[in-house]
């Protein structure tokens, strides 16, 4: 008797330095139920936070994969950095397998600008998704695939020692709306020289502070639309029929 594939129900979840936020996809990237978040913990140890997942997720319907997006450098769904977490908590720690023990189904854990960029772009030419929160991250995919990701925040930039420190939370805080909105022009500037994007999407929870116009090949883009990424990771040439490679919608 052969067997019906399951369709894709996926658990996506975004590891943020606020939140850690979660919901249930279709292979679609179609929410599933409601989009839920929960306050990063503090220390943001690996078991704190993963006892905010499982807390967070403990009367979500049924799923049969994970994504994770976590800010930092994962390789193979290692945690190799976590600049925004409790770093040295994090190094080399295997947060797909520890999840997968703990909540029982497969996980793909990929960086969170990474995640957020399968979840937004068009699939069309060189796309670069960046997120503003806590720190900066960055994605590059070309014609929808993820390119190889590069730790891009870690750059020096200006008199400071990484573009996080340049515009990350702290330094918001720290110089106020006007005077970031200044710097952010500059790192601009700097990313259509350096990256020569065909379009630039914006998302992180300090998106919103933008006050200048943006160009027509740029656009803010929410963390919904981002955490839809997670339905990407599992949808491949080589999956079931009933979870093939689908275009993600937007609305």
């Amino acid at each position: 008797m052969k067997l019906t594939p399951q369709p894709l129900k996926v658990l996506s979840i975004d590891i943020g330095g606020s939140n850690i936020k979660g919901t249930i996809l279709n292979e679609k990237g179609e929410l599933q139920k409601k989009y839920e978040k929960t306050p990063t913990p503090v220390p943001a140890s690996p078991e704190n936070v993963i006892n905010s997942i499982k807390t967070l997720v403990k009367d979500f319907p049924e799923y049969n994969k994970i994504s994770v997006g976590f800010p930092g450098f994962v390789k193979n769904g290692v945690i190799k950095t976590a600049p925004n977490l409790s770093n040295e908590l994090w190094k080399d720690f295997d947060l797909a397998n520890k999840l997968k023990e703990v909540l029982g189904q497969e996980t793909k854990v990929v960086n969170d600008a990474d995640m957020q960029g399968l979840g937004v772009v068009d699939g069309k030419g060189l796309e670069l998704v960046i997120t503003l929160g806590t720190g900066f991250g960055t994605a590059v995919l070309l014609d929808g695939n993820l390119l190889p990701h590069l730790e891009f925040s870690h750059q020096p930039f200006g008199k400071e020692d990484s573009y996080d420190k340049y515009i990350g939370e702290a330094a918001l805080e720290k110089v106020g709306d006007k005077k970031w909105n200044k710097r952010m022009k500059k790192v601009f500037d700097v990313l259509k020289t350096v990256f020569n994007y065909d379009y630039l999407y914006i998302g992180g929870g300090n998106s919103d502070k933008l006050t200048f116009k943006l160009d027509k090949n740029m656009k803010i883009v929410s963390n919904v639309d981002g955490i839809k990424g997670g339905a990407r990771l599992w949808v491949n040439t080589n999956a079931p029929e009933t979870i093939k490679p689908v275009k993600i919608q937007k609305k």
